[in-house]
């Protein structure tokens, strides 16, 4: 059967029954994974097994956001703990060399990590761009304050994680940096002239425009579209994702239970598919929620199942590499800055 436009979560460690009837029947496209879904190696290995066999789908991409930072959803004792991107910026200050080398071996790292759980998606790079005064929701995950310095570190992280087998998310198009608040929790708002993001929050990706996927920011822009986020909005998609931006691959919305977004779970999903979003999101494991939001999500077809399929394509075997020899050397390379986590 033909997977639907929509990304799910689930409630705990196991597929409960309810929950594998809602798989067989909603067919979604992928999985995204959270600590609660998370115990150990073994038990992450039988829970992503379980949602493939369910569906048929061998291949079926399973999503974790795995930053480092304040945003890692596997971590010790299990996993490693990895440094937020903020600190590949102050590596990159000192020796730009060095700062990239470090951003695609953390990447490099972190894919292993996933990898060998089966996990074939991680929710990174970031590549928001902070300005003073903003909401500290990006803060210390962004690699610095410039669109060049945020750029250029992002692409090796990319890289990174595509070495390791791992296919990267690009987030948040078209930029979270200048929001005065967490979309989380609330709507932010965003009154920037259209230069200044061009200039800036916009330009960040630009260079990124050519990876496979990319998360929307739940972010209104008025001087683009002084109602919508850009999640719900086909003229912030069309114009500037799609159009100043040139990103053309896989456009997956945020997470539609975030508290930025108003109306039932059915009319956001129904909202940022309209608007141009090939696959939406849902994360918290609500059971009630996920039954409405596959019920407003289409088979996947023409141009959005023909980039699912692109991407998907882009994924490769993971690189040879020597895993002690790489962490020794990641760790001599982060022992130059201070890191904070």
């Amino acid at each position: 059967m033909q997977a639907r436009a929509f990304i799910t979560g689930l409630a705990g460690t196991i597929v409960t029954p309810e929950e594998r009837a809602f798989l067989t029947e909603a067919r979604p496209w992928g999985l995204i994974l959270f600590k609660r879904n998370i115990e150990d190696t073994g038990q992450v290995i039988a829970l992503v097994r379980s949602f493939r066999e369910i569906l048929g789908h061998a291949q079926a991409p399973v999503l974790i956001d795995q930053e480092g930072g304040r945003v890692q959803r596997m971590g010790p004792p299990h996993w490693p703990s990895y440094p937020a991107g903020a600190a590949y910026g102050r590596l990159y200050a000192r020796d730009a060399a060095k700062g990239l080398a470090a951003a695609r071996l953390g990447a490099r790292l972190i894919a292993d990590d996933l990898i060998k759980v089966g996990i074939t998606v991680d929710c990174l790079p970031v590549a928001d761009v902070p300005v003073a005064n903003a909401d500290a929701v990006i803060g210390d995950r962004a690699y610095g304050d410039t669109p060049e310095q945020v750029s250029a570190l992002a692409a090796a992280a990319a890289a990174g994680l595509a070495d390791g087998g791992i296919l990267p998310v690009l987030k948040h198009i078209p930029g979270h940096g200048r929001a005065t608040a967490d979309s989380h929790a609330a709507l932010p708002v965003v009154n920037a002239p259209r230069a200044a993001l061009e200039t800036s929050d916009f330009a960040a990706f630009r260079p990124l425009a050519g990876l496979p996927m990319a998360m929307t920011a739940h972010v209104v822009f008025t001087a683009i579209d002084p109602v919508s986020p850009a999640t719900t909005s086909a003229k912030m998609i069309q114009q500037v994702i799609r159009g100043g931006i040139g990103f053309q691959g896989l456009l997956m919305s945020d997470d539609l239970s975030m508290g930025a977004l108003s109306g039932s779970l059915r009319e956001r999903t129904r909202a940022a598919l309209a608007a141009g979003c090939d696959v939406a999101l849902h994360c918290n494991g609500k059971l009630d929620e996920m039954r409405e939001v596959a019920a407003e999500s289409p088979p996947l077809a023409g141009e959005a199942a023909r980039r699912a399929e692109a991407a998907l394509a882009a994924r490769h075997a993971p690189d040879e590499i020597d895993i002690p020899a790489a962490r020794a050397k990641f760790a001599a390379l982060m022992a130059e800055v201070a890191v904070t986590s």
